[in-house]
């Protein structure tokens, strides 16, 4: 029988309900910034992708520093909750500095969107990695963690649905006729919604204290085994690919549905088909993975969505609005399982590392995927832009866009994320660990936990470890 570490409800719900703040906030960066600096700041779309490409590529270095700092951190905290408790207010406040319109001249424009990225996401890293690391350690049992990581996803995809009607609600449907007054106004609300419930997460979980009792981690070592770590080197380029291709869809779905489809007016009920089924469509994935296995249920989610991408290509401003919908809801399904199974498959790797090792290195292994996922973004997001800049996309308000320009913006939003998520089935293919055999890891663990508290305790130690096929 597979033992069960269960969590009570309250804990899925109040960890679960962290993500709402940074999937909020990222995703309106993702979807509206870039808007928001080609229309209202009324920067070329090729000197926005300097801006996030210098945002996120000094970023990485932060991760990992993050990451290994949390992995020697002891208090009585733990070693991830001191962070969400000092980082919430920091990341709320953060985010205020992103939507400024500053009088300067278009240099100037670049040295400052550059410089507030790169403060917002240090401390954004500073509370969002943290808690990502604390998934593995609030449970072990393979279908509790898809339950748990349901719940993350669940918020994080009712942040990223908030991240549209908040701004369509204060900026308005039609961003040609936004103000930076009203942008203001969105941020402020925005990074004051976004820290409030992190402080959930700090008073709502409880680190096992098994964890601060071992040996602290040094930084080569744990980088070395991570990327030894076979399970968790597909599992996050699996994240990857699956990641990269959210972004390019949010980055330019504002573009395809001002210059594409035309309808402005019917913005706020794309986003909300889109996301609202992606939340209803989260029980599937769980049941999906539950009674096959994770990997299978990736592939099959993950192609579904691929295919619908590839039909938004032939949206015009004819097509019927019902239709628009029927797409929309079927990439609801697909970005559902885009967005949880990824995340789930990456904490079974930490007991495949510890099973080796006899190290867990949460904080590492977090950063690592965190970081991945940054340059996911400052990779992918500004070379959809530049496609944007080659195909003679016209910046500022009120503009028509030139053929070519349409044709730009159907491949950022089609053909583009449908390659990206099939190169994350062919990873999944050959993803090793399934759900047998992180089961007797598990197991396997157990018994050696408890030797090693019968030996601290000064008793005979418990029968050795048993071998896994």
């Amino acid at each position: 029988m597979e033992k069960k570490d269960k969590l009570p409800l309250i804990t899925n719900l109040l960890y679960g309900m962290g993500d709402f703040g940074f999937s909020m906030n990222n995703s309106i960066i993702t979807a509206f910034f870039a808007v928001f600096m080609v229309t209202v700041v009324g920067l070329q779309p090729g000197l926005v992708a300097i801006i996030l490409f210098v945002g996120r590529s000094w970023d990485f270095v932060n991760d990992l520093l993050v990451g290994y700092i949390s992995d020697r951190t002891r208090s009585k905290y733990g070693r991830r909750r001191p962070f969400l408790l000092f980082g919430a207010i920091p990341f709320g406040l953060s985010f205020i500095l992103l939507w400024l319109s500053p009088n300067f001249d278009q240099t100037g424009l670049v040295i400052y969107y550059s410089l507030a990225y790169i403060i917002y996401e240090a401390l954004a890293t500073v509370v969002y990695m943290p808690y990502f690391a604390l998934t593995p350690e609030l449970t072990s049992d393979y279908d509790e963690r898809t339950k748990l990581t349901s719940f993350r996803m669940m918020f994080n995809i009712i942040g990223s649905l908030t991240a549209y009607i908040l701004p369509l609600l204060i900026v308005g449907n039609n961003w040609n006729l936004a103000t930076s007054r009203s942008v203001m106004v969105m941020a402020i609300v925005a990074g004051a919604i976004a820290a409030a419930p992190i402080f959930g997460v700090f008073w709502g979980t409880k680190e096992k204290r098994e964890y601060q009792t071992e040996e602290l981690p040094k930084f080569w070592p744990s980088l070395r085994a991570a990327f030894k770590n076979k399970p968790f080197m597909f599992g996050a380029l699996m994240y990857l690919a699956t990641w990269m291709a959210i972004v390019v869809i949010e980055s330019n779905l504002q573009f395809f549905i001002l210059h594409i489809i035309q309808r402005q007016s019917q913005n706020l009920i794309i986003m909300v088909s889109i996301f609202v089924t992606a939340i209803f469509a989260l029980p599937i994935w769980n049941w999906v993975s539950k009674n096959w296995n994770k990997r299978w249920a990736y592939i099959i989610g993950v192609g579904f969505w691929a295919v619908v991408m590839l039909v938004l290509i032939f949206m015009t401003p004819q097509t019927p609005f019902w239709l628009i919908l029927v797409l929309c809801v079927m990439a609801g399904i697909g970005l559902s399982a885009g967005q949880v199974l990824p995340w789930a498959i990456i904490p079974d790797a930490i007991e495949w590392e510890e099973w080796h090792t006899g190290e867990r290195n949460e904080g590492m292994f977090y950063s690592l995927v965190t970081l991945l996922g940054k340059i996911g973004m400052a990779v992918a997001q500004p070379l959809s832009l530049l496609v944007l800049q080659l195909t003679n996309f016209q910046s500022g308000q009120d503009v028509v866009q030139p053929p070519s320009a349409l044709l730009g913006i159907r491949l950022v939003v089609g053909p583009i994320p449908a390659l990206l998520l099939v190169t994350g089935i062919l990873i999944a293919i050959f993803y090793p660990l399934g759900r047998k055999q992180h089961r007797q890891i598990v197991e396997d663990l157990d018994i050696r936990r408890a030797a090693r508290r019968t030996e601290y305790a000064g008793k005979k130690p418990l029968p050795g470890t048993s071998e896994l096929v």
